[in-house]
């Protein structure tokens, strides 16, 4: 994958340390909330039951993995929560969300093109993608 769609360097470094940050944040709100840690390990990795929709090809892949892993739903959720009145799981669902999407993040796993699912904003994922930035590593030109 062409490094000019993907960041790299250290803000592909920052962008991963804030995804730790939002994993941390969100985790900690929602310890303030008391809602139950077994319900946060339960819903951690619902928001990756989209990647089946690869099952019908990299293009919806891509938009319902996106769909589920960028911020616009937990924000709105959690939006609803307070401005509304949504029901009382909203606010720790919503924090649940964000912190799979920190996490994610902070590991790596960006936003997804519909060329293939190695093909991410914050880079290549996989071992192709691993072995491409060994070999550009400037340790060992």
């Amino acid at each position: 994958m062409s490094t000019e769609r993907s960041v790299h360097g250290a803000p592909r470094l920052l962008l991963r340390l804030e995804g730790a940050l939002l994993l941390l944040l969100s985790a900690a709100a929602y310890a303030r909330l008391d809602a139950g840690w077994g319900v946060f390990a339960a819903l951690f990795l619902v928001p990756d039951v989209s990647l089946l929709a690869y099952l019908a090809g990299p293009r919806v892949g891509a938009a319902a993995y996106n769909a589920a892993h960028s911020l616009v739903g937990p924000a709105l959720l959690a939006a609803s929560g307070i401005a509304v009145g949504a029901p009382s799981w909203a606010i720790p669902v919503a924090l649940i969300w964000a912190a799979h999407v920190g996490f994610d993040r902070m590991l790596g796993y960006g936003l997804k093109y519909a060329t293939g699912f190695s093909h991410t904003h914050l880079g290549g994922i996989g071992r192709e993608a691993r072995a491409a930035r060994f070999e550009e590593s400037p340790i060992f030109r």
